[in-house]
């Protein structure tokens, strides 16, 4: 069974919780196993990402930028990659955020992100709480994560 990861990191409002929410449970409908990592409650381990077949990253847009749990990902994830660790490259992944009204942070996310490896469907963005609109959009975000996951 393929794996994917969510990654994701939510705090004071949860909205990218509830988009992470959906991604796995659209991972899970398309018949992957999910894994969702919330960067506010702990740090991933590199070996727990090289372990996965595909990942979605999400991240509240917080001044036109990624939350800095997410770019402490993408800073362990450079000097693992430094150190030629396995399975840390050409991973499919895909991209969902929220925000309160900017949404600037797509541009520095696609770019950031572009590193890891293929990105496999559109970014998925929500202003505020996610409509039901959003979540389904999510839920297929996650449906393209595990068929890239399984090939």
């Amino acid at each position: 069974m393929a794996s994917v990861l969510v990654l994701f990191h939510s705090q004071e409002h949860g909205n990218t919780a509830a988009m992470a929410a959906a991604v796995a449970e659209g991972i899970r409908q398309a018949g992957a196993d999910a894994k969702l990592v919330n960067t506010n409650e702990t740090r991933l381990a590199m070996d727990e990402y090289a372990a996965a077949d595909a990942v979605g990253f999400g991240s509240p847009d917080y001044y036109s930028y990624i939350a800095g749990g997410m770019k402490m990902f993408l800073d362990d994830w450079f000097i693992a990659k430094k150190t030629k660790a396995p399975g840390l490259t050409g991973k499919p992944y895909a991209l969902f955020y929220s925000h309160g009204g900017g949404g600037a942070v797509v541009g520095p996310m696609e770019k950031l992100f572009a590193k890891v490896g293929k990105k496999v469907a559109e970014t998925v963005a929500s202003k505020g709480r996610p409509d039901e609109k959003t979540l389904l959009a999510c839920r297929e975000l996650g449906r393209q994560l595990a068929q890239a996951a399984a090939k």
